[in-house]
């Protein structure tokens, strides 16, 4: 047997064994294509095709016949709507994410020190729970203007009325020709001069009897009191007799005071005295010195109530609406960089407090520094999300403030199905959109490697 014989005797079995690994890795990279074909299929549907498809029909006009360029592109920079929608979305990406972020920290390291934290977490997630379909009618509801009905409205007006006090009777007003002549800041003025020594009735109406004070009276005594020689007395009342009857312009006996006018006495145009009328209505200015005076009943008391604040009015429905995104998705925000806080090591924060450093260096100098990472995944997920932002603008914002809080994802659809009926330019935002999104999914993308390195 020769030489050339062994070594071919030898070198075949090496050589069915490297063939029998080529089939098996070529076996193994087709099962594997089988799997993974569906998904890919999905994949191509679901995202590939719709993204193809969107950029060659931002080329073609309205109908979608006409080819017309860039002109999609042109107009969308050029529409007012689509401008304001960019700023808003300016708006959103530069302060949800990083308010977000913020809270979602300050909270992570707070529940640390909380006894029930698992409790507290769960209780910061649930809005995540919530779809936005009914987190948007939730935050309508509460930011509705009408204090009845909106919590917010509701609860700002009774810390305003606590401190600043609301009017008295905001429907009230006087009849005409009946001795009360209107100001110019709505207040109400005797029309003849009086001396003290007079009594004077100020008749209103326009007041339901049901909303009168519970502690109102009748005001015929009241109006039967004679001034003495230094002062004027006089009786507010509603010129009103239930059940009808009585005479306008004169106290009946049927008739009741308005408890809690503001009242003044001017002399010369400027005020000398001021009292605030009894449960029949009664006043009295006492101790006025000779000469001529006027009553005034001012504006205050028939100011309308206070309202409230116009949170989905064009000044505020932004923020408003950063508002509802913001309780739902904190919650998110804590609880990952809650899990990326409980992974520190806490050799290095025990050694710092050893050191002597307090919670707030420790927190700026240790805590903050070796969650950067997480920080800015949580961050960049934020961003991404915030740009697609869509089912809370829709429905928190009411139609005549749409155009004032509209993002890009609304004004896309706004423009192609809403009324606009111009896919073409609707799909050019869609573009723009995904053009937008782009960074920073490669940036979130890299980073995930960049960790698992």
């Amino acid at each position: 047997m020769t030489a050339t014989t062994l070594v071919s005797e030898k070198a075949s079995p090496r050589a069915a064994g490297a063939a029998r690994g080529r089939r098996s890795r070529r076996r193994a990279r087709t099962v594997a294509l089988l799997f993974v074909f569906p998904a890919l299929l999905l994949l191509g549907a679901l995202v590939v095709y719709p993204v193809l498809f969107s950029v060659g029909r931002s080329f073609f006009d309205a109908s979608g016949t006409r080819f017309v360029g860039g002109d999609n592109y042109t107009e969308m920079f050029r529409d007012p709507a689509t401008l304001k929608a960019i700023r808003n979305t300016t708006i959103w990406v530069v302060v949800a994410p990083a308010l977000l972020t913020g809270l979602g920290l300050i909270l992570a390291v707070l529940v640390e020190k909380v006894r029930w934290a698992t409790a507290f977490k769960l209780l910061l997630f649930m809005p995540m729970a919530v779809s936005f379909l009914a987190a948007g009618i939730i935050f309508r509801l509460a930011y509705d203007e009408d204090p009845d009905k909106g919590v917010l409205d509701a609860a700002v007006v009774s810390v305003h009325d606590a401190f600043a006090g609301t009017s008295s009777y905001p429907t009230a007003r006087a009849r005409d020709g009946q001795g009360l002549t209107p100001g110019r800041d709505g207040s109400y003025l005797t029309g003849a001069d009086l001396s003290p020594g007079h009594t004077v009735t100020l008749g209103l109406v326009g007041v339901l009897p049901k909303d009168l004070p519970k502690g109102a009276s009748p005001a015929y005594p009241a109006a039967a009191r004679k001034a003495g020689a230094d002062e004027v007395r006089g009786v507010v009342y509603l010129d009103f007799t239930p059940g009808g009857g009585g005479k306008q312009g004169r106290v009946d006996p049927k008739e009741s005071g308005l408890p809690g006018m503001k009242v003044q006495a001017l002399r010369d145009g400027k005020p000398v005295a001021s009292t605030t009328t009894g449960s029949d209505g009664s006043f009295r200015f006492s101790g006025l010195d000779r000469g001529s005076y006027t009553v005034k009943l001012p504006a205050s008391n028939f100011a309308p109530p206070y309202q409230g604040i116009s949170w989905l009015g064009p000044t505020l429905v932004t923020p408003a609406i950063i508002g509802a995104y913001l309780w739902i998705w904190t919650g998110f925000a804590m609880v990952l960089i809650g899990a990326g806080l409980a992974a520190l090591p806490r050799d290095a924060l025990e050694a710092a407090r050893m050191d002597g450093a307090n919670e707030w260096q420790i927190f700026r100098r240790i805590t903050v520094p070796l969650l950067a990472p997480v920080l800015t995944v949580v961050f960049v997920t934020l961003v991404i999300n915030v740009m697609k932002v869509f089912d809370l603008v829709y429905i928190i914002a009411p139609g005549p403030v749409q155009e004032d809080a509209t993002v890009l994802a609304t004004q896309m659809w706004l423009v192609s199905f809403g009324g606009g009926n111009n896919q073409g330019l609707g799909s050019a935002l869609g573009v723009l959109l995904l053009l937008l999104v782009i960074p920073a999914m490669v940036l979130n993308v890299r980073r995930f490697r960049r960790s698992q390195r």
